[in-house]
């Protein structure tokens, strides 16, 4: 029989008072181990190159921690990383007695972290309460093959940086006991000291950028090539940011204090993005959530739970989106869903939203079945196409719906005035805004949230707890801020210019979106570059920019199948074929999927990495292939023979090494 979870619990608790040079040795490990994770901070699950090899690993790693924590046999039970919301939906799926819960609350760390230790042969038969990314292995427009679990209930990105940090302060507690339970905090810090204080007050504009490039957390780090060591290069902003000594700064001196201190942060955060998106906090609510994928899902759930008095919701959606603003509409059973098409550049039609909007909802040619919702990408994950949303708005509420937008690829790289635009509804991330600690937002005008007092309680609730990755989000946003979006955008456009510029001269290279500089479009792209490379798969492209170059990229369909489907014009016949595969081979399903190789820029990104990722590039596409991959890479197919190499030894060495670094204890 299962131990109950309050006798481990009570097992590694102190009875007496924990002595300050325990607790402040026991923090310092603790950030020890955090801020090694950051060097080589990735997204998990996806990309290449290492930081996301060792990412995905120290992701895992923190699995296996909870279960030994909880003295589970591994081979029995799986743990899921959820938000307190989300862990609301699992208790009402599954009976109480099926699972094991661990909370960074209980552990007295403010992390908004909960792991949920549930057998295999259960986890398989659950129903799946929130979708989008990160969740499935392939989309059409009427299906879904879903991931293999645990994934499969992490929709969208995981609170990484959070969790490794509470599985590293589980293991510290199973050799020390609970240290982190007493307050000891820092009570001379003040909020103004946390947030608006750092080493770069002098700095502002792009002074402030390129003193910043110095601060980037991991730019001491050396990763193995073939040509010997060399400085990583991340060319993955798009699925997550790095971060930088001010912010994470931010984060240190956060989770060390009392109660009322962190409540205190919380209002200011507020303040602090309402000010920077325009959204006024007399008009808007600004709410705390764990990633972009659940503030949409707050907002599917409350279209799911309002009442229409005979109508019949409709949600109009485009082929553009990321599955987490796709997928979250597809399963509400009370609404439909429309989808609107977008050229090959990325762009929506603006008549055949009119249209539709005119047929629906003022024409009703549809019987009781109405446009309620507009949900569109702000900017896209594929093509780094930045919506009309001013004109999108406009048209929305001429006939009587809301427009929600995605703002995740947005929020970082341009303004967003979201009451000059009319927004309603609006979701981003911090981990795309260099505050990778798990933090998200959804903005939503005052009142269009219909949920009970009890309901909105629990969503604000669930948010708030994440304090730290919450600070940490309100620091990124205020350097955002000084440096200036409008520099920002200036810098990431530069680079992107640079970039196309290099890889139009390469024969053998294939860029997608919007590639003319001189287009009066290009001012609407952004600093995503999807491209192909003509007898490469797009796989082994992206293990070479690894191994080669030391280049941190993306390849595949980047959660956005629909789009790739469309643009890399793939027939019907061949889009089914590659869902039946994914079925019944479904651990080759990366290798043998259609997919684009992509690189987005941030910030922390100058003009020598992009010359030497079109060096590297040049490297690619001049080394002799085997026909078999010069047919893959023309059918844009991933190919399984991936080669092993020396290098890839040395790649797993760094990925061991740094499991050991994070996790092991150095305390004397």
């Amino acid at each position: 029989m299962d131990p109950p979870l309050y006798i481990l619990i009570s097992k590694f608790n102190n009875t007496m008072t924990v002595s300050e040079t325990l607790y402040a040795k026991a923090f310092t490990e603790l950030e020890r181990s955090v801020y090694t994770a950051l060097k080589t901070y990735a997204n998990v699950h996806r990309g290449t190159g290492y930081n996301s090899m060792v990412t995905t690993a120290l992701y895992e790693r923190a699995r296996e921690i909870v279960l030994e924590f909880l003295e589970l046999d591994k081979n029995k039970y799986v743990v899921v990383f959820c938000s307190p919301l989300r862990l609301k939906f699992f208790k009402k799926k599954l009976k109480a007695a099926m699972f094991h819960i661990l909370s960074s609350k209980d552990i007295g760390l403010p992390l908004g972290i909960r792991a949920i230790a549930i057998k295999r042969k259960i986890l398989r038969k659950s129903v799946l309460f929130h979708t989008g990314g990160g969740i499935i292995k392939h989309v059409t427009s009427n299906s879904v093959v879903w991931a293999d679990i645990p994934e499969k209930f992490e929709a969208g990105t995981p609170n990484i940086i959070n969790i490794i940090a509470f599985a590293k302060a589980l293991k510290l507690i199973m050799h020390f006991g609970n240290i982190f339970i007493t307050e000891q905090a820092n009570k001379a810090i003040t909020l103004k000291k946390i947030l608006y204080q750092d080493d770069f007050l002098g700095y502002s504009g792009k002074e402030l950028l390129l003193e910043l490039r110095n601060a980037l957390i991991g730019r001491d780090i050396l990763v193995p090539t073939v040509d010997g060591e060399r400085s990583f290069i991340n060319l993955d902003n798009g699925a997550s940011t790095p971060t930088f000594l001010p912010i994470w700064d931010t984060f240190c001196q956060t989770w060390r204090q009392p109660e009322n201190l962190r409540q205190e942060i919380i209002k200011e955060v507020k303040k602090i993005c309402a000010e920077f998106l325009n959204a006024p906090l007399r008009e808007y609510d600004i709410i705390f959530t764990s990633n972009t994928t659940e503030a949409i899902n707050i907002v599917a759930q409350n279209l799911a739970c309002a009442s229409f008095k005979g109508i019949k919701p409709v949600v109009v959606n485009t082929i553009l989106e990321h599955h987490s603003n796709e997928l979250p509409w597809r399963y509400i059973s009370s609404a439909s869903l429309i989808r609107l098409s977008v050229d090959n550049e990325g762009f929506i039609d603006l008549n055949e939203l009119e249209n539709l909007m005119r047929e629906y909802n003022q024409n009703h040619k549809h019987g009781r079945k109405r446009i309620q919702i507009v949900a569109v990408s702000g900017a896209s994950n594929v093509l780094g196409t930045f919506s009309d949303l001013q004109a999108i708005a406009r048209l929305t509420h001429k006939y009587g719906a809301y427009i929600l937008v995605d703002g995740a690829q947005m929020i970082s790289h341009r303004v967003v005035n979201v009451a000059e635009i009319d927004i309603d509804y609006l979701a981003f991330s911090g981990h795309k805004a260099y505050a990778p600690f798990g933090s998200g937002v959804l903005v939503s005008k005052k009142g269009y949230l219909e949920f009970n007092t009890v309901e909105l309680n629990k969503i604000k609730l669930s948010g708030e707890e994440n304090v730290v990755g919450i600070a940490a989000m309100g620091k990124a946003i205020l350097l955002l801020q000084r440096i200036g979006m409008n520099v920002i955008e200036d810098h990431e456009k530069e680079l992107t210019k640079r970039v196309i510029r290099g890889l139009n001269k390469i024969k053998a290279v294939e860029i997608f979106g919007v590639q003319n500089l001189n287009s009066p479009r290009f001012y609407r792209r952004g600093s995503i570059i999807s491209f192909s490379l003509k007898q490469v798969p797009h796989n082994l492209a992206a293990k070479e920019l690894a191994e080669y170059g030391g280049i941190g990229a993306r390849n595949g369909c980047f959660c956005s199948h629909l789009l790739i489907q469309q643009i890399l014009k793939l027939i019907p016949i061949r889009v089914h074929f590659a869902r039946i595969l994914s079925m019944v081979i479904p651990k080759q399903t990366s290798f043998f999927l259609p997919g684009l190789l992509r690189i987005s820029f941030g910030i922390e990104n100058d003009e020598s990495d992009v010359d030497y990722f079109i060096q590297i590039i040049e490297k690619i596409t001049r080394k002799s292939r085997s026909r078999i991959n010069r047919l893959l890479a023309y059918t844009h197919n991933g190919t399984t023979s991936l080669p092993q190499t020396r290098t890839q030894e040395k790649i797993r060495d760094f990925v061991k090494s740094s499991i050991n670094n994070v996790f092991n204890i150095k305390m004397n």
